[in-house]
């Protein structure tokens, strides 16, 4: 039975995507697993795969064209069998009434309304005569359950083969294919954020007592922390003045000179090192000394992160993404100059993975390069937290009393005032002051 082809949401803010290039063609034949387009997303571009074996009947959504997230844009079934796939729906265009003469149209059934076709012998055709056309069938119905069938874990074969040479426990990894199904994209986000490996799960992690000390950074894995119930109240508080994520700000100015004398010295290393990459470590490293910045708020959930992954912003043609840099506290100054180039090359040309640029700890956004002094930036859900840094100038500034002129940066702290405090943004943003302005400590 020929089985439609969804559109799947291939980012978490997807609504519909542009079938930027067809893989397959008509009548070639496909293995679960294979990649049969390549679709242009919100924020980048990317593969999706066939869930069945089969053979390409038709395509229903040409290249160039744009799709919503769940509607069909394929159909995949035996050689041979003829389908009759619905279009999509045309949005309705004004008309002049039809002349009195003329018989109204008949009405067209809704795209949805599928209906099994006669079989042969209903339509007075003997087996083997003329070529049946075969109902279409979604995909979702081919499963019993969302992420099992009858016991067995749903999985592409590709994931299944990933995730036995990876060691991963694929019953740990949530699929985003049809009904749950996990598929390559899935196996290769898990490996990215470390889940846990088939021979060694990881045991779940029981809510923090309040007031108890962080654990140790590097776990993977968020903590799910109790909300007191003075954070509720600030929470709702904050909320009623400022719908949505309520902002606040916090503003200082950083002396750069000894900044500055690490670029030259990495220069003469013949290592590419700029303002930003210095940044985004000693952010990084500021929220190992301040972990309870490094939280989200997600619905009634407070979320606390052991792993200091430093979001970038960067601009592209038609918007913004933010590519993150994972454990950037434990990398060195050239591995961040080169990961964020290659990050950022690849954002411009919409080729960044979903785990690519999903989650992170903190974001730093960098308008240094346009002139700009000094700006707020707004938050990256769900994280709580974003600096903006503006451009490293000289500056006439007050030293042991007199006027000199140093090179100086201004950087705003944009905190999430529901589960961040001001008082909190201002620690963070010293540890970070004191770890520019002292930058051989972004060395060790």
């Amino acid at each position: 039975m020929a089985t439609e082809v969804q559109l799947p949401a291939l980012s978490p803010t997807m609504a519909e995507g542009k079938i930027v290039k067809w893989l397959k063609k008509e009548g070639d034949t496909i293995s679960s697993g294979e990649a049969i387009a390549e679709v242009e997303t919100d924020k980048s571009n990317l593969e999706i795969e066939a869930f069945d074996d089969g053979v390409l009947l038709k395509i229903l959504v040409k290249e160039g064209e744009t799709g919503k997230v769940g509607a069909p844009i394929a159909v995949i079934g035996a050689k041979g069998e003829k389908v009759e796939a619905a279009a999509p729906a045309a949005k309705p265009v004004a008309s002049a009434p039809a002349p009195a003469k003329s018989p109204a149209p008949k009405p067209a059934p809704a795209p949805d309304a599928r209906r099994e076709q006669p079989q042969p012998e209903e339509r007075g055709q003997k087996p083997g005569g003329p070529a049946q056309v075969v109902p279409i069938r979604r995909a979702e119905e081919t499963a019993t359950a969302p992420a099992q069938d009858d016991g067995r874990l749903r999985a592409s074969p590709l994931a299944k083969r990933m995730a036995r040479e990876e060691g991963l426990d694929l019953s740990a990894v949530h699929g985003s294919g049809p009904s749950g199904r996990i598929v390559k994209r899935d196996v290769e986000a898990a490996i990215g954020q470390g889940q846990p490996a088939a021979a060694a799960p990881a045991p779940a992690q029981a809510p923090r007592p309040s007031g108890a000390p962080a654990p140790m950074f590097g776990r993977r894995e968020p903590e799910v922390l109790p909300i007191s119930g003075m954070r509720k109240i600030i929470s709702q508080r904050m909320a009623e003045v400022k719908p949505g994520v309520p902002h606040f700000y916090v503003t200082v100015d950083i002396d750069m000179e000894e900044a500055a004398k690490v670029r030259e010295q990495a220069k003469a290393a013949e290592v590419k090192v700029s303002f930003n990459d210095l940044i985004v470590k000693a952010a990084a490293m500021a929220i190992r000394r301040q972990p309870k910045v490094n939280v989200s708020l997600q619905g009634d959930r407070l979320l606390q992160f052991h792993t200091a992954d430093v979001g970038i912003a960067v601009a592209i043609e038609d918007g913004l993404i933010t590519p993150v840099i994972r454990d950037a506290d434990q990398k060195s100054l050239g591995t961040i100059a080169a990961e964020a180039r290659e990050l950022a090359e690849r954002a411009r040309r919409k080729a960044l993975k979903p785990e690519e640029y999903s989650g992170g700890s903190i974001t730093v956004s960098n308008l240094g390069m346009f002139g700009v002094d000094t700006f707020i930036a707004v938050i990256n859900p769900p994280q709580a937290s974003i600096i903006a840094v503006g451009a490293v100038a000289d500056r006439a500034v007050v030293r042991d009393g007199k006027v000199v002129v140093r090179k100086t940066m201004s950087a705003t702290f944009s905190g999430d005032h529901r589960v961040v405090d001001g008082a909190l943004g201002a620690q963070y943003l010293q540890e970070l002051k004191a770890l520019l302005e002292q930058p051989t400590r972004l060395l060790f």
